[in-house]
Order: structure tokens, then sequence, then C-alpha cells
């Protein structure tokens, strides 16, 4: 059996045809896997677990709780969806991973991650996430009416939006050391994270160990899954 890696779907209203092959892998692909683990962003935005009760949010719960009674599915936050709790996880019957979560794929160990503390190029991006990490900022935050929570929301993502036409490519991406630091720390595993939308296979030399990392492709066009199979390690296309 294999198990299933995906991250950066940006699920939203209006990408119908990301969020109708997300659903229908849900309903039938990733049942037949051993596991899945979503490695954050499935949402373009999360403002609150009281927005259950948006139409695609609840869909996309439903399908994730009728996929979870066949498979354990695992889920791990990220930068837009970082504020998805406890009722959520309920609801969708999904187990919420730590950053950075060590398993075991393969027989063999695999750190999880996001991806965006990795960008520690990205100076302006670290000073705001720490501020967004915060439990007072999110207490804050959270105790807002939702209709204004979206409203802010959308103001920052327009923000960072303009914010990114203006950085280097590589500000953005993870950076070599960072990514050294975090295989040091953890054992010298196998590293999968999304984040970057840059997908790719990587091999790092760390301390004289040899890594791998993988980086999750993001749904545009289509799904992007990173499959684990007895076999090795491949990514697969969907609705392309």
């Amino acid at each position: 059996m294999s198990v299933l890696f995906i991250s950066d779907l940006h699920l939203c209203k209006s990408r119908p045809g990301i969020n109708g092959i997300f659903l229908d892998f849900l309903a039938g692909r990733a049942r037949r896997a051993q596991a899945l683990y979503i490695l954050g962003d499935l949402f373009d935005y999360w403002a609150g677990d009281d927005d259950l009760a948006d139409a695609l949010n609840a869909a996309v719960a439903e399908a994730l709780a009728q996929c979870a009674a066949a498979m354990p599915v695992f889920l791990l936050r990220g930068n837009r969806d970082f504020l998805i709790g406890s009722r959520f996880a309920a609801a969708a019957g999904v187990r919420l991973l730590d950053e950075p979560a060590l398993i075991e794929v393969d027989r063999s160990p695999a750190l999880l991650a996001h991806g965006d503390a990795l960008c520690t190029d990205d100076v302006e991006y670290q000073r705001f996430r720490a501020q967004v990490r915060s439990p007072d900022w999110i207490n804050s935050f959270l105790a807002k009416p939702l209709s204004e929570r979206r409203h802010e929301i959308e103001a920052l993502r327009s923000q960072s939006e303009r914010e990114k036409q203006r950085k280097s490519a590589a500000i953005m991406d993870a950076n070599a050391e960072a990514v050294a630091s975090l295989l040091r720390a953890h054992g010298y595993p196998r590293l999968i994270h999304g984040h970057t939308h840059r997908p790719a296979r990587h091999e790092h030399i760390v301390d004289g160990r040899h890594c791998e990392r993988w980086v999750l492709g993001a749904w545009y066009s289509g799904g992007s899954v990173l499959v684990c199979e007895p076999n090795g390690w491949r990514v697969d296309q969907l609705g392309i």
C-alpha cells in the first residue's frame, strides 16, 4: 500500500476545478492508501473553526471525514491555515500534527514540515510569522467577529501579494543552512515539505550524511501527490 503526501491546495470558492479534483481524490484513490498526510495550506485561508458553516469548508470536512473512516489522515497546518483547530479536526476526522513532525515511512524516518519556517532569508516574513503565531495575537484575532476576520485576512493577502512582487525568488526559497540545521536536529532524516511551490527532489550532504528532501507541488492546474510505495518514491499528477 502507498503513503501519500500533499500540500498547498489553497482550496477556495474561486477555484472550483481544484476543489473538485481534491474531493474526487478523497473519494477514490486516497481511500486505498495506507495513510494520507496533508502538509499545510489545505485552504487558501482559514479564519477560524467557526467558519465550518461555510458550504465549501463543510464539504471538505465531510469528504475528509469519509476518507478518514477508511484510513488515517494527518494534517499539518500551513501559513494560510494555521488557525485550524480541534473543532475542524474533529469534524474532518483528521489527526493534527505539530511542526515539524517526525514519522516513519518506508522503514526510515521522515520529517514533515510546511516549509515556510525554512525561508529564513525573508526576514520580513519571518517577523510577521512570529507575530501571528503568538498566543496573544491568535486569541485577540479569534475574538473578533468572523466577518471582520475574513476582511482582515483578505487585506493581508493583498498586501502579501504586493510584497512578493519586490522580493527576489531566492529570498522566498528555503535557506540551505536552515534545511541543514533542521536535518541535523532530527538525526538526518528524509525531509518532506511544501510552501515554496517549487516541486523537486534535492540531495543534501549534512555533516557527511546524505539526506533527501522532497518539495511538494502546489495544486494549480491540477493536483500533485508524492507517493511512497514499496518499490520507491514518485510524484503523480492529478486532473491534468
